[in-house]
């Protein structure tokens, strides 16, 4: 007999900060449809969460980046409406440029942090604990 799991599925997040904004994309598609949120989307079968998080922000936004630090992993079974999922999160750097909505992004932008309305999911959460981590972490440079 066959045992079969029902496990979460699993995504990645981006945060990328530059100058006072974050990256943002506004959903172009259901759950949150028009909503602004963390660039990201599932991770594929047989690939990393690394190459995940480059491949999403690169369809979504058009943007390169390479991943500087882990931001957190976030998980429960009401983070989407659609399913259980996870999400590894990872602050992300590089040459900023004019992002330009694809996949399944409307549109993308740099939004000032000033700016940031509640974002879909828990991108709100994600963000805020992107922030203080930042915060630590210019703290014990200085």
């Amino acid at each position: 007999m066959t045992t079969h799991y029902r496990n979460p599925a699993l995504a990645v997040d981006v945060v990328w900060l530059a100058r006072g904004k974050v990256l943002l994309v506004r959903r172009g598609r259901p759950p949150f449809r028009g909503r602004w949120a963390l660039p990201g989307g599932f991770v594929e079968y047989r690939e990393t969460v690394e190459a995940a998080v480059a491949r999403e922000l690169r369809e979504e936004t058009g943007l390169l980046a390479r991943s500087v630090r882990l931001v957190g992993v976030y998980s429960g079974p009401d983070r989407d409406p659609r399913h259980p999922t996870t999400s590894v999160v990872f602050r992300m750097s590089g040459r900023v440029a004019t992002p330009h909505g694809g996949d399944d992004a409307r549109e993308a932008a740099w939004i000032p942090l000033a700016d940031v309305e509640p974002l879909a999911f828990d991108h709100s959460v994600i963000l805020r604990d992107a922030l203080r981590q930042e915060r630590r972490l210019r703290r014990r440079r200085a």
